[in-house]
């Protein structure tokens, strides 16, 4: 009797340190709180200001945009929602820094391979379920030189 209560004291220590090892790190970016950039981002709105030209593109009309961030990495992924000629998929993705209200990505991969290779910095607002994120999108190559903010809504 006396190595049953053994053997279940010795189960039960290892239940609570297996519980114990699985906490929060309190100093690791938070991933399910409603002010962290981590989490599934559905786009709303894209701003685009270059020069004197500013265009504003409606995401949920006929199309749809989904941006996924984790702590290192970043992907999005963009399609029509309809069935005609004018079919269009856009993917990308890559590295990504996130500093205070910074948020940085490195394009390692995209359909448009020319945009590949290029690191964009933005700065974040979120509110409630809402992100903004604004930064200047510059490719000397392909003479891109514009300011981009984007509307996103949090996926649940």
């Amino acid at each position: 009797m006396k190595s049953l209560h053994s053997f279940a004291y010795i189960a039960l220590l290892l239940i609570l340190v297996s519980f114990e090892s699985c906490q929060h790190n309190p100093n690791s970016t938070p991933i399910h709180e409603k002010d962290s950039i981590v989490g599934s981002w559905k786009l709303l709105t894209g701003t685009v200001i270059k020069g004197q030209d500013t265009t504003v593109t409606d995401y949920t009309i006929n199309q749809e945009l989904i941006k996924i961030i984790n702590q290192s990495h970043f992907a999005f992924l963009r399609h029509d929602l309809g069935s005609d000629s004018t079919k269009i998929f856009v993917s990308g993705g890559g590295r990504c820094e996130i500093k205070g209200n910074q948020y940085i990505e490195h394009l390692d991969f995209c359909n448009y391979r020319e945009w590949e290779n290029n690191k964009f910095d933005f700065k974040f607002t979120i509110s409630n379920d809402t992100l903004i994120t604004t930064g200047i999108e510059k490719i000397e190559s392909l003479n891109v030189n514009q300011l981009n903010i984007e509307k996103y809504i949090r996926i649940k």
